[in-house]
């Protein structure tokens, strides 16, 4: 909603300062440069420049609601004619009414033309101060709204990539239970067990658009667990974690896709048992996290969406407008790293 310049606090103080400190000029000027007395002086300034504050109030209010889109100036010099001659001619008026005084009326109607000169310049200047005003603040306002229509945009994005990810994930570990039934069917029951608490977790963190270091690993321990049931002593893990990093945070659901991939390209094209290693650390106000996997640079990869990690990727870029928190490069001898790092001097409640 757009604010009327006089219904600033401290706009009020000033105007009303300046209209004391106008009214009292003019005293003093009828005073000491006219000579008349002061209940003249006082009677003049007073009712003239009252009824121009009267005038500026509802000139403004008349501003705020209404300015047309063609010929603003047109409708401007139309509208202060109409006050310039209402506060001239009111003011005049009541003067004769109040003051009889012969030299006093012989100089109201010598001066008519020169007070509606000034009352007339006075009202032009008001009206652009206010058209400046409504104009500054009507783009403000329309700032704002667009601001405020990209950021629900990209938290709309966020929850939809948020959302994506968990029937992607459903959807590999549902065939990994099938092929568990056919490996070893003993093992499929617990494996449904654990993947209905790690579901069960993921929907009440569903809200939750940051996460602390403890809570994140919690959580990839239950995907872990998942996958140890399936793949057994093929499948073993080294898991670092500096103590500091323990309350860092960042947002939910990101390491889940990245441990996966890693299992995903170091387990299914071999027989062999593998190691996946996991680092969490700090770098300088970076929360960086490591995840390497061994890998046959002569075996084929195993097809997929491809998915997590794209879309880990555009999740980055949509809070941090960073293209390069996410890494992904080789080591020799064939180990394939993935790194992903988070800013933490980012407000952690609100996406950006």
């Amino acid at each position: 909603m757009i604010t009327r310049p006089l219904s600033v606090p401290k706009i009020q103080k000033i105007a009303a300062s300046s209209f004391l400190a106008y009214t009292a000029t003019f005293v003093l000027l009828f005073y000491y440069m006219l000579n008349f007395n002061w209940l003249i002086s006082a009677a003049d300034s007073g009712i003239t420049n009252g009824i121009l504050a009267l005038c500026c109030i509802v000139f403004s209010t008349l501003l705020g609601y209404y300015q047309p889109k063609s010929e603003p100036v047109i409708y401007v010099l139309v509208v202060t004619l109409i006050l310039a001659s209402f506060v001239t001619f009111s003011s005049t008026f009541i003067l004769n009414q109040v003051i009889k005084d012969v030299k006093y009326d012989s100089f109201l109607q010598l001066t008519m033309p020169f007070r509606f000169i000034i009352v007339f310049i006075f009202l032009v200047w008001w009206a652009l101060v206010n058209m400046l005003w409504y104009r500054l603040e009507e783009q403000s306002e329309m700032k704002e709204r667009f601001f405020t229509a990209q950021n629900l945009a990209k938290e709309a994005e966020l929850n939809k990539l948020r959302h994506q990810l968990q029937p992607h994930f459903l959807f590999n570990s549902l065939n990994s239970v099938y092929a568990l039934t056919i490996v070893n069917p003993k093992e499929a029951g617990p494996m449904i067990m654990k993947l209905a608490s790690f579901l069960r977790g993921t929907l009440k963190r569903d809200d939750e658009i940051w996460v602390s270091v403890a809570e994140e690993m919690e959580y990839i321990q239950l995907y872990l667990d998942i996958e140890k049931i399936r793949f057994s002593h093929r499948l073993h893990l080294d898991v670092q974690i500096d103590e500091e990093t323990l309350g860092k945070s960042l947002p939910g659901t990101f390491l889940q896709p990245i441990v996966e991939n890693a299992i995903k390209f170091g387990l299914y094209n071999t027989s062999a048992a593998i190691t996946i290693a996991i680092r969490v650390g700090m770098e300088q106000d970076l929360l960086k996290i490591t995840v390497s996997n061994p890998f046959d640079p002569d075996m084929k990869a195993t097809g997929g969406t491809g998915f997590g990690l794209t879309a880990i990727k555009r999740r980055l870029y949509l809070l941090f407008a960073d293209q390069n928190l996410l890494q992904t490069f080789i080591q020799e001898p064939n180990l394939f790293v993935t790194q992903l790092k988070i800013p933490q001097h980012n407000d952690q409640n609100h996406t950006h």
